[in-house]
This record gives C-alpha cells, structure tokens and sequence, in this order.
C-alpha cells in the first residue's frame, strides 16, 4: 500500500479513548487554529445520524475533521459528498479494487452492497455563519455490527477484513484518507460543486432504478435520476421529478 504525504495545513490527534469524536471535536473545536483530524482508537458513546448508537468495536475507524468553513451551512454541507469520494479513494488505495466499492446517498459508503463506512456532519454557528463544522466518519475496518443492531430495512453492514481479508489499522487509514479528503476540498474550494458532484455520481450505486427515500411525514418512490447543484436527491416519480435535501434510502 502506498499513500500520500500527510496534507500540509492539516492537524491530527489520536486519542486512546473518548466518548465520542463528535462530542471531543465539539470540545476542542474553540480552541483549534487550523483543520484538525480527530482520531479516537476507542470510543465509550459512539453515536450516529439523528442521535442512533453508532457500534465501534476494537480496530474500527472512529475519527471527526474539525474545519472552519468560509460560508454558509448549506456549501458546508457538500462536504458529506467530498468525505464520500475520499472515503472511496482510501479504500481503493488500501485494496486496489475500485469495483468493490460504491456511494450510497446521502452519506454511505458501500462494499459490494454491504456499508461499510457512513459520514455525520455536525455545525456550530448563528446568524447564518458556521463557527466550526464536523466531518464524522466512521469506517468498519475489523468488524460490522449485526443484523439486530441496525434499522429493518437498512443496508446489511460489512467490514473490510471480513468482505475482503484486508486488514489495517486505523491511523494506517487516516494516513490514506486525510490525504485524499484534501485533495477533493482543494477542488470544491477552487471549481466549486460541479467536479465534485461528477464524481460522486460517477461512484453513486442505484443511479437509474427505482429507490424509496422516508422522511419524517411521508414516503416517495421513484427512479433515482441524479443530485441536483445543491446535492439533494432527484427522484423521477409518477407526480413528476421530486428533490429531496433529507432522506433515509432504501432499495426496491
């Protein structure tokens, strides 16, 4: 396996325990003078998207990126979609399989149709201005939760060394994903959503077949069509195209 440099600008720290590195980057987020990888090897109170216990046993990846954006939530949150092409590229980087590993939206990434790894953005700020925003990922490179411990309906969770027989350790695949999560918000930053957005799509699982997106009022199926320029999900449906910012995704 051969990585990048570690990028310039970017910090790191790693942690032997905490209770979440959500909740740690919170914390030290004031107090940080540049981007900062925080990387816990164990953590007590894990937690995933809308406050769901996130699993996180020993050798899985559990790490937040603390960054101070220039703009507003709705650009900081295209981050997820730069976190997933990264997450893609250190995968391919430690496997060489590309075709293994797919983008699930709004927030996952899959391994030949397991997830594998998920992405939680979290902000702090008033007045329309983010003071910080946090990049959670959390990757499982040892073990995968089962069957019990995730939503019906939810995409079957795998890991890479039970999928692949790859193992590696975690701040082995920092070392892999940092570099490659600041190459593509170099490229946000200097072409803006559109490159991005090409690439995601290029990686995205489903696109062209029919999917279910729930929400908290209702439920909308339809054809999977493509992300619009602000990353919400397009569904082709019988009432016509629907665009859709915030979802739960399930496969027909």
């Amino acid at each position: 396996m051969s990585t990048e440099a570690w990028p310039a600008g970017y910090d790191r720290l790693v942690l032997p325990e905490v209770d979440s590195t959500m909740a740690e980057a919170a914390r030290r987020a004031p107090a940080l003078s540049g981007p900062t990888w925080i990387l816990a090897l164990r953590q007590t109170a894990a937690r995933g998207r809308r406050g769901r216990p996130w699993t996180n046993p020993a050798g899985n990846f559990a790490a937040t990126l603390v960054v101070r954006p220039s703009h507003g939530p709705q650009q900081a949150a295209l981050r997820s979609f730069v976190a997933a092409l990264a997450l893609y590229d250190a995968f391919v980087t430690v496997t060489g399989r590309a075709e293994s590993f797919a983008l699930k939206w709004p927030n996952d990434v899959l391994l030949n149709g397991g997830k594998v790894a998920g992405i939680l953005l979290e902000s702090s700020g008033h007045s329309g201005a983010l003071s910080y925003l946090s990049v959670g990922i959390g990757v499982n490179l040892a073990a995968a939760p089962t069957a019990g411990e995730v939503e019906p309906r939810a995409v079957p969770p795998v890991s890479l060394a039970g999928a692949m027989g790859v193992r590696i350790a975690p701040e082995a695949f920092l070392d892999a994903l940092a570099p490659a999560y600041a190459r593509h918000e170099a490229q946000l930053a200097t072409f803006g959503f559109a490159p991005v957005r090409a690439a995601w799509l290029a990686r995205a699982t489903r696109l062209g077949a029919e999917v279910t997106a729930r929400m908290p009022s209702e439920e909308v199926t339809g054809i999977f069509e493509t992300i619009d320029t602000s990353g919400s999900l397009v569904l082709k449906t019988p009432q016509g195209r629907r665009a859709i910012a915030a979802a739960e995704i399930h496969f027909n």
